[in-house]
Parts: C-alpha cells; sequence; structure tokens
C-alpha cells in the first residue's frame, strides 16, 4: 500500500498526494473488509474482529493457501471453522501475492510479519473469513529530510493519547495484495473522541461510530482524536471540519472554500466521487490527502494562503489519485495533472499562468541535469528537486501542452472522458492517452511518446528573424532544436510586432524536425519576434530566460559560502552557524570560506555572500544593479521600495557575472536571533529572486522575483544595435475553469447605478438626493440583517451640517448596521467599515470651474465604496458570528469637510471610539484596472502592513502600503482620535472630482477584487486577540475635533497625477491633465516635482500646502527631476 502524501507548499510545509468515477472500478472485485476495532490509546493498542470477504479468483486460486501481511504488533487468529492460520517465515515472497518483481514492490519491513491462510485437509478455502487480532501499534514520530527542503515528520501508524492515525502502511488490517478495498468500518472510541475513515457516515454514536465504503478505494485509515465537528451540506456532498480546538470561524472558511471549489471541479470535470469531503486537524504537522478528506496540521491549516495554495490541490486529489487511482508501476501521472488544474489553475486565475509555468521549467533546469532525467513513466513518488521537477512539472506541462494542442473544448472532454472511464479503478498513462484519443478523436501516440516514455527536453534557439518582402509583407523565420538527440515535435507560439501596432499578432507553427524554416504573411513589417514568450513548451531553458533566484544556488552541486570577516564577533558566528546548518541539510559539497581567503568571486560553483560587511559586496550590488535595485550597506532599493538594514534581513540572487550559469546569493542580515530561522526558511524561498524579512522568527515581508534580461527567444528584425522596439500586447488569457464568485459584480453596478443616477443629482450636501441615497442604505442594512446601531431600533444617526456657500444649517445623517460580536471578552470592541455616500451635487464645494452648474454623479466618488461596503456587509453577515462586533457606518459631509465622520466620532452611540481596533475606510475603489489597490496611513500601525501583504498572497489581488495618510478622507478624525486606520483606494483618475465620473466607466470586476482583498482585513480584525501596534503620537481626541475642517483652501490646479506610493524625495508624477499647466511645462510620467514656487515639495501632502497658498493666474517657477537631471520651467496657475 502506498502512503500518501500531499502536495507541495511554499514556505516549512508540505501538502502532496495521488489516484475514480462511474464507468470505471468494480466493487466486486475488491477485498471487502467488515471490521470491529475498539482503541485504547492509553495502551497504545487496538482490538479488531474482521470478516473478510475475498474475490473469487481468490478461491479459486488458492490450494496453496493464501498470504497476507500483518502489522507484527498484532497477534492474528482464525475465528472460522476449518480455516488454519500460521505465520510464514522470513521476507514477503513477490510471486505468493501476484507481483511482478520487476514493476511491483512486496513490502519489506521488520514491522510487518507474513501469514497464509488454509483449510484444514487441503480442501478449498472460504471466500468469507472470520479472523481476529490486536496488540500494540506505536511508532514515534520520525524527520523525513529531504534534499528538496520539503519535509515533515512522519510515522507509518500510531496510537496514543494525542491522537490515533492508522493508515494502509501501518498494516493494521490484512493486505492481500494491491488489490482495491471496500469495507465497513465500526470504532469504539473513547469518551470525547471522534473517528473518521473514508466512504460514508453510516452512525455516529456517544461510544462509537461506523464508516463504510461501497465505492473501492486503495487502503483504509483510522484518524481519531477529541475533534470539534463542524458541518455543513454543499450541492449533494456532506461537507465536514474536525478541529482540534474548537474554532467556528476558522471551520467557516473551509466548509466555505471546500464548497467553491467542489462546484468548480464539479463542472470542469464531472460529479464528485464521494458523499463527503472533510478538513480533519491531525496532532502533529502532516499534509495527507485520502479518499473524501485530507489531514493536515494545526499550524498549516492556520496559514491563510493555504486555503486557495495547497487545499484545493487536496481538494482535486479526490478526483485524481483518489476518485481514479494510480497504476504506479506504469508511472505517477495523477501529481502534475493535479497541480495543473489546481496550482496551475489558480495562477492562471489571477493571471499569473504563465510565471507559473516559467517556474516549473526553472526548477527543472535548476535541478534536472543528464544523468537526473528520467521518463514520466518512471516516476512514482518524489524525493528530491529532480523527481518535483519531472514528476510534478513536467507532467503538469504536458498536459499543457495537450492543452495548447487541442484546445480548451476538446482538453476539457478528454479530462471528463479520463474520469468517467477510470472512477475507482487504477489507470495508466495509456489510459490517459486513450481518453484524450477519444476526445480528440485521433491517434495521439506520437505526442505521447515524446513527452511521456521519452527522457529529456529540447532546446530552442531562433537561427535568424527577418523582415521578408516576398509576396507582401512578412516573418521569415528559422528556428531550431539544438539538443542532442531526435527532434521533439512543438506546437511553437509566436508573438510578432508589427511597426505602428500595439498588439501582437500570435502564430502557432508546427515544428517536427530538428529545423523550421517558415515565411509567416502579415499585415505591416514585423519589428520584434518572441519565441513562446509564455512558456507554453516544454523546454531547457537558457539562463538568459531565467531570472536568477535561490534554486539555482540551493540546487548546486558545488556552493561555496563566503564569510564576511569584517563583521563583528557575533554576527560572524551567527553566519559560521548557518552555513554549517546549510551543510549538513543541502544537496552537493558545500564549503565555507572566509572573504579574504578569495581574490574573487569562484566562477565555477554556486556563491553565497554572506554579511552586509563582505567585501564582495559591491560586486553583488552591480550585478542586481541591472534589475533596477541598489545594495548598498546601509540595505536594498528596489523601484518604490526601501529595506533598511537596521531593521530587515535582505537576500537577493543575481547570475554570476563571469558564468551567467552559476548563481551568487546574498544575504545580509546583523539580527543574529533571525538567522537560524532563515536558514532553516531560506530553502523554501527558491523561486524568488529577492526577499526581505523582519524580526527574530523571522517573517518574510517582502518578495519577488527579477525581470529577465537578455532572453535569446526575443529578437528584433531591424538594427540590433537600434532602439528596441516595445513588444505588442498578448491577449489575456481565459482560465480552464473559474471559481464561484463570493461577491456579486451585478449587485455591485446595481448599487453604483442608483446612487449615481442622474436623479439623485450628485447627492449634495443637504439635498433630497442625498436623503434618497441614505434610504436605499437604510433598506439595504434591514435587507442584510444588520443590527440598527444608533439605538431605538434605528440606523440612522442624524446631525446638523453646514451646507453650500451661505453655510446653511442642515439636516444629516450617518448610518450605522452592526454585527454583533459573540467573544464577550471583546465586550464594546468593533470593527468600523467606512464609506462616505455624500458627493458634490452640482459642485459645491469643489466642482470643477469647466463643469460648472452640470451633475457631479461621482460614480467612483463615492459610490464605488458604498457599493463594496454593501457587498461585504451581505458576505460577512452571511457567515459565522464574529469574535469582535463590526460596523458598517455609511456616513455624509465627507465632501464638506469630513464632518460625517468627525461627528460620529465625537458621538459614537454604543461603541466606544477607543476600544476600535481599527478601521477600514472605502473611498474611490472604482478604477481598479489591473493596478493594485493603494493601502493609504498604513504607517498608523505596525500589522497593516502585514496584513496587506498576507491578504494580497491569499487573494490574488495586488496591493500596495502606502505609509503617509494624506488626510483627505474619512479616515482622518479617527487617527486624530487615535484609532490606527487605513483607506482603500483604487488610484487618481481625471474624471475625479469633475462631472464626467459616471457609472459606465467603472471596473466593477475590479471592485470585486477590492472586496475580496478588503473582507481579510475585516476578518483580521474581528478575531485578533490582541490591540493594533499603533504608531499615532498624541491623538488629541475629541478636542480636535470641535469643528469641521474647511472643505478645501485650495483655488488652483497644477494639474499632475500624482504616484500615491511614492515615499522618496518630492512627489513622482504618473501623468498630468490635458491642457493643465504641468502638461505645458512638459512633465511627464515618472519624473519627480521637487520645487513649486520657491517651496521644497514634500510629498503630495506638501504640494497640496503649497497650492493652497496660491491664487488663479499666478506664475510660478516649477522644478522637477527626470533620470536624475534638474528640468525648470515656469507656468501660469488655472482655477480648479
Amino acid at each position: 500500500m502506498k502512503p500518501r502524501t500531499l502536495a507541495m507548499i511554499p514556505v516549512a510545509l508540505l501538502l502532496a498526494l495521488c489516484a475514480p468515477a462511474f464507468a470505471g472500478g468494480n466493487g466486486a472485485d475488491a477485498v471487502h473488509h467488515q471490521l470491529q476495532v475498539r482503541l485504547d490509546p492509553a495502551g497504545h493498542t487496538l482490538g479488531v474482529i474482521e470478516t473478510v470477504t475475498l474475490p473469487e479468483r481468490y478461491v479459486l486460486s488458492a490450494s496453496d493457501g493464501i498470504q497476507f501481511l500483518l502489522h507484527s504488533g498484532l497477534a492474528p487468529e482464525s475465528a472460522t471453522e476449518g480455516v488454519v492460520l500460521e505465520a510464514v517465515p522470513g521476507p514477503p515472497d513477490p510471486a505468493a501475492f501476484g507481483l511482478d518483481e520487476k514493476n511491483q514492490e512486496v513490502p519489506e519491513s521488520d514491522q510487518v510479519s507474513v501469514y497464509r491462510l488454509t483449510a484444514e485437509a487441503g480442501g478449498a478455502l472460504p471466500a468469507v473469513i472470520r479472523l481476529s487480532y490486536g496488540g500494540v501499534i506505536h511508532h514515534p514520530l520520525e524527520e523525513s529530510g529531504e534534499e528538496y527542503a520539503q519535509s515533515f515528520s512522519q510515522t507509518p501508524g500510531t496510537i496514543q493519547e494525542d491522537g490515533v492515525f492508522l493508515s494502509g502502511s501501518t498494516y493494521w488490517y490484512p493486505w492481500f495484495g494491491y488489490d482495491m478495498v471496500t469495507f465497513g468500518l465500526e470504532v469504539t472510541k473513547p469518551a470525547g473522541w471522534n473517528v473518521l475513515s473514508e466512504g460514508t457516515r453510516i452512525a455516529d454514536e456517544s461510544d462509537r461510530v461506523h464508516w463504510e465504503s461501497d465505492s473501492p478505494v486503495d487502503e483504509i485509515h483510522i484518524c481519531a482524536g477529541p475533534f470539534t465537528v463542524y458541518e455543513d451540506q454543499a450541492g449533494s456532498v456532506a461537507t465536514y471540519a474536525y478541529l482540534r480546538t474548537p474554532d467556528e470561524a476558522l471551520a467557516r472558511k473551509y466548509l466555505d472554500t471546500t464548497a467553491s471549489y467542489l462546484e468548480m471541479y464539479r463542472v470542469l470535470l464531472g460529479r464528485y466521487p464521494y458523499e463527503k469531503f472533510a478538513l480533519v486537524e491531525n496532532f502533529w504537522e502532516t499534509g495527507y490527502g485520502m479518499p473524501s478528506f485530507t489531514l493536515l496540521g494545526p499550524k498549516i491549516i492556520r496559514f491563510p494562503f493555504i486555503l486557495h495554495s495547497s487545499y484545493p490541490h487536496e481538494i482535486l486529489h479526490n478526483w485524481w489519485g483518489n476518485g481514479v487511482f494510480v497504476e504506479y508501476e506504469t508511472g505517477n501521472w495523477c501529481e502534475g495533472l493535479t497541480a495543473y488544474l489546481a496550482d496551475h489553475l489558480i495562477k492562471e486565475q489571477r493571471g499569473q499562468g504563465a510565471a507559473y509555468r516559467r517556474d516549473q521549467l526553472q526548477k527543472y533546469a535548476d535541478y534536472v541535469s543528464g544523468d537526473e532525467d528520467f521518463p514520466l513513466t518512471a516516476f512514482r513518488s518524489r524525493h528530491s528537486g529532480a523527481t518535483q521537477a519531472v514528476g510534478y512539472g513536467k507532467t503538469a506541462m504536458m498536459f499543457h501542452m495537450l492543452r495548447m494542442e487541442l484546445g480548451d473544448d476538446t482538453f476539457t472532454a478528454g479530462l471528463r472522458k479520463l474520469y468517467k472511464d477510470n472512477a475507482f479503478r487504477r489507470a495508466s498513462f495509456e489510459d490517459v492517452q486513450t481518453a484524450f484519443e477519444g476526445a480528440a478523436g485521433r491517434d495521439m501516440g506520437s505526442f505521447f511518446d515524446a513527452w511521456v516514455r521519452r527522457t529529456g527536453a529540447p532546446v530552442l534557439a531562433i537561427e535568424s528573424a527577418e523582415a521578408s518582402s516576398i509576396g507582401g509583407s512578412g516573418l521569415h523565420l528559422v528556428l531550431r532544436q539544438i539538443q542532442d538527440g531526435e527532434p521533439f515535435p512543438l506546437l511553437v507560439p509566436v508573438a510578432i510586432t508589427i511597426e505602428g501596432s500595439d498588439q501582437a499578432v500570435l502564430v502557432n507553427l508546427a515544428m517536427s524536425g530538428k529545423v523550421l524554416d517558415q515565411t509567416i504573411p502579415l499585415s505591416g513589417t514585423p519589428v520584434r519576434v518572441q519565441v513562446d514568450p509564455e512558456f507554453d513548451l516544454f523546454r531547457r531553458l537558457d539562463r538568459r530566460e531565467i531570472p536568477p533566484s535561490l534554486g539555482q544556488a540551493f540546487g548546486a552541486e558545488q556552493v561555496t559560502l563566503v564569510l564576511p570577516s569584517g563583521a563583528s564577533p557575533a554576527v560572524l558566528k551567527g553566519y559560521r552557524e548557518l552555513a554549517e546548518s546549510w551543510s549538513g541539510s543541502q544537496g552537493g559539497s558545500v564549503d565555507t570560506v572566509l572573504d579574504t581567503d578569495l581574490d574573487g568571486i569562484p566562477v565555477d560553483r554556486a556563491v553565497w555572500v554572506l554579511g552586509w560587511d563582505n567585501r564582495f559586496l559591491p560586486a553583488v550590488s552591480d550585478g542586481v544593479g541591472m534589475y533596477g535595485a541598489d545594495l548598498a550597506v546601509d540595505g536594498l532599493v528596489h523601484g518604490d521600495d526601501r529595506l533598511s538594514r537596521s531593521d530587515r534581513s535582505v537576500v537577493v540572487a543575481m547570475g554570476n557575472p563571469a558564468n551567467p550559469d552559476m548563481a551568487v546569493a546574498f544575504l545580509g542580515a546583523d539580527n543574529v536571533a533571525a538567522m537560524p530561522g532563515l536558514g532553516r526558511k531560506l530553502p523554501h524561498y527558491g523561486k524568488y529572486g529577492y526577499l526581505g524579512f523582519e524580526g527574530d522568527e523571522p517573517s518574510n515581508m517582502y518578495k519577488g522575483s527579477w525581470s529577465a534580461v537578455g532572453s535569446p527567444m526575443d529578437a528584433v528584425t531591424g538594427d540590433p544595435g537600434g532602439e528596441r522596439p516595445e513588444a505588442g500586447a498578448r491577449p489575456a488569457r481565459q482560465a480552464l475553469a473559474t471559481l464561484p464568485p463570493v461577491f456579486s459584480e451585478k449587485a455591485m453596478r446595481e448599487h453604483v447605478e442608483l446612487l449615481a443616477a442622474d436623479e439623485l443629482e450628485g447627492r449634495g450636501c443637504g439635498s433630497p438626493g442625498l436623503e434618497q441615497a441614505a434610504a436605499y442604505i437604510e433598506s439595504r442594512f434591514g435587507t442584510l440583517g444588520l443590527m440598527p446601531g444608533a439605538g431605538s431600533g434605528s440606523y440612522r444617526m442624524p446631525w446638523t451640517a453646514k451646507c453650500g456657500p451661505d453655510a446653511v444649517a442642515t439636516g444629516q445623517v450617518n448610518l450605522l448596521g452592526a454585527l454583533p460580536g459573540g467573544n464577550p471578552k471583546y465586550d464594546g470592541e468593533s470593527v468600523v467599515v467606512v464609506a462616505h455616500y455624500d458627493h458634490l451635487g452640482r459642485g459645491w464645494p469643489m466642482g470643477h470651474v469647466d463643469d460648472q452648474g452640470q451633475i457631479y454623479n461621482g460614480a467612483d466618488d463615492n459610490a464605488s465604496g458604498v457599493a463594496v461596503m454593501l457587498e461585504l456587509a451581505r458576505v460577512v453577515a452571511a457567515g459565522p458570528r464574529p469574535e469582535r462586533t463590526i460596523l458598517f457606518l455609511a456616513v455624509s459631509g465627507e465632501e464638506s469637510g469630513l464632518q460625517g465622520s468627525m461627528e460620529y466620532v465625537r458621538n459614537p452611540a454604543k461603541w466606544p471610539v477607543n476600544k476600535i481596533i481599527g478601521v477600514l475606510n472605502i473611498d474611490t475603489v472604482g478604477r481598479l484596472e489591473g493596478r493594485p489597490v493603494l493601502v493609504l496611513g498604513a504607517g498608523s500601525a505596525d500589522e497593516w502592513r502585514h496584513i496587506v501583504f498576507g491578504a494580497d498572497y491569499v487573494t490574488g489581488v495586488k496591493a500596495k502600503s502606502v505609509t503617509d495618510d494624506l488626510g483627505a478622507s474619512d479616515q482622518k478624525p479617527f487617527l486624530e482620535a487615535g484609532v490606527p486606520a487605513v483607506q482603500f483606494f483604487s488610484g487618481p483618475h481625471l474624471d475625479y472630482h469633475r462631472a464626467g465620473d459616471d457609472p459606465e466607466k467603472l471596473d466593477y470586476a475590479g471592485m470585486v477584487k477590492a472586496a475580496a482583498f478588503i473582507k481579510e482585513f475585516v476578518e483580521y480584525l474581528a478575531a485578533r486577540e490582541t490591540p493594533m501596534t499603533s504608531q499615532l503620537q498624541g491623538a488629541a481626541g475629541k478636542d480636535r475635533l470641535a469643528k469641521p475642517a474647511p472643505p478645501s483652501g485650495r483655488r488652483v490646479s497644477l494639474g499632475t497625477v500624482p504616484d500615491f506610493t511614492w515615499e522618496g524625495e518630492g512627489l513622482r508624477v504618473t501623468g498630468t491633465v490635458p491642457g493643465s499647466p504641468a502638461a505645458a511645462a512638459g512633465l511627464q510620467e515618472g519624473d519627480i516635482l521637487v520645487e513649486l514656487a520657491g517651496e521644497s515639495v514634500d510629498g503630495l501632502k506638501g504640494l497640496s500646502g503649497i497650492l493652497k497658498t496660491l491664487k488663479p493666474g499666478d506664475t510660478v517657477a516649477l522644478a522637477w527631476l527626470r533620470d536624475g537631471e534638474r528640468h525648470e520651467a515656469e507656468v501660469v496657475l488655472k482655477a480648479r
């Protein structure tokens, strides 16, 4: 019986596994075990009474008896009259189990004994045999160190007071061979415990539980412990979460995620093969997958990224590996297929499919040399970097190329046929081939021969790429496969940029020989050619196509670690201990030297340069400079990001300048306490080119990959020394399948179209349209089941505002809906989600001079924020009761000086301001359009950046932390009252505070992404045990809020579009408003504004402050930097 281990996890974890549907396996061919089990955890024992039913072929061929294996700690006896049970000395004989010695291994272990069943006096054995056995099973956990740096502690099986884990590899029930089994399992359990196995739960009583599996499986598990069980239903499938520590919120996350992925895979592949799926929390760190459940460790299940990385992989294994099982002796196809339809698909859904495929090709280049390569038919399981790169990576790429050749519809039909024809039976690569040939209606032998049964990979080279005028415009392209041996059949994707076009022409060229020589007709002159730009082909990459990564250093056969002789004794000692740990745990030859022992960086091996005081730091700095990074003695600067040596550990990788095939990596860490953790963690970050860590643990807070430079698969057709033409854009691909959306794009659009309709006339201060908006939000709060938060059963919190140029006192309302928290220790505490619903009406108080008298509908500002808030409230209200109260606050008066939020801070009703754990202000989130969500004010508490980082990873929604708060929205009054607060913002645009801010211009799909991202913040804050670590100094409280701020003191506009993420000197601009003073002066995207009217510009706040002192018609001096060079001009300011 093959043990199952789970799919890969990034970081210090691992989740893996692999092997029915409906035309496949037949229970009549399986051995049936009817088991009655009694567990004694304190004594590490079990007792079993079993009735085993053997298939007819066993009985007919049993003249010499039938042998089986059983755990050596168990003492079996025959309870069937006329059946003799005897021990067989020595190791098991493969022939006795009907095994092919060349391809099938018989289990050998000193923990397993061989027994024979025979009939008395040589008669025939009955088909039904009753046995009894019992004894001790207690194997302590052992570390499983693997050179590819992904391992868990493991045991073949154990019964102990912490819990019980028994699998096929325990041999706790008789093993007759590699036959599938069906079973009935009744377990007498200790008080307060529960028990889980494959199949369907028939009964669950206080002292016993009964599971049955009529569908064949390849082994039987018993997982038992003191579980709290949470249940739900996902269509026809019962879903469970078995947790060792009660946690309703965590259970709900898993149950909801399970339902989403079960539905996605049902649509893609066909009906889920079992009646249940369960998440089970183990009592040590594991990542195991079994038919109908997964067994994960207590830390693993609490990593938020698991829900949308490794967990879907385990769900999918119920189709591949635990639904259609694997005929291992002919090759394990299921790990690669599961990786493709889970890991790759999730990346594809997030627009990162090409990066995932490049990572797989990079692993192949890093870990698989010629003598380590093998065909897919030889892959059984992963035990090294090479077996992972081939068995997972190459197999996944094989399925991707199959998809590219057949098209999505035929590929999906092939998947469904593979499942339908082979469910509940073992399938081989030949079965995979048969299924896809059936779907495609053609022979695919050459494809499967090349990619499944053959070793190696093609190496592509562009021999020539020239513009052709024969028969009109075209491209004459010559490609060559330059690897040794026979050619591989390829369908080569080529992207061609035509002069004057910003869109690439895409063609797929069939290549069956070593050379492809083809002229491609085009509508214009080709200027740039990219071969396989999205890494759709499995091939051995040229090193120039691969961004340097830590994996190249960890995967090298020879590694030199260079210590900093100039470091302090404590730091040098820390590096020595780290080097010793790597010397003992990494594959290959590792040696350690001082930097003074070398004249230069070695060129024939991978090199680690350790320490900020290493004399080779300048060489590393030069190397990473080509990627736009600056590494100096005080830290790393990469784009807008700065990692200071004083509080960060920094890691970068680069190619060796003298030998690009070898990697050079740098680690700078002055925090000695962090070094042991860095030593353990860094091998798990092999795909990254740069990393940042903080703290003693340490925690990863920054990571990414460099861009490849100088790819030989990217050619220009003109003068190679001339300026490189910009590559034409390639259309985004549709993912093979998509998750059912949690948030409704349709609902958000409806909210915006109502709030931003002309009939509401811009929701101006004190207007009838503003009251209509308030009534709509009030109605929605009620429909969503939010508790009225204003007292007296009302959502309305009335107050008085001064509206219009004459400051007329006008009645206003804030609206407050609550989801009460369920944990009494957080009584009075709240998370506040706020969005303002007012806008500028017909232009007061900040209308644009060119839009006077027009309606400012304010679709983005801020109907978008209200729409996202309402959808958040709907989704969160439908979940479990939060630990801490969540308040949804819709305020008016934002445009007239943040009056509504200031009023709430002065008079917060039931939930005091000083007990707010954090404020999430959603203001202007409707124009994401592929840009990152900006989180403004992230410097108000230490935790914000970590939450941003985690939410980005979990949701796949790109985000950017901005330390400073601009003081321009409703988070400001809370910040002034000492409450950590942030604003979510999709970025500036030319319709901001203009009459053109209309509903049809919004990115509603982007709003769905923003909602998913913000939901992570809401759930984190609602469950956080301690207050945020505030960085607010001298918060003044209510005295600073006595008077509302003036709407704006600015009368003029410069016309710059600011980069809100810029944290350097001055203010970087991302563009200019057409016809504006800035446009007239010639400012361009990327320029850094440093002076205006004789004053230094200190960020966006500083620029706003200067503009408030100026008036329309003023002529002022302007200075900016472009590529480090200072430029100056005079401009005449215009009215806003």
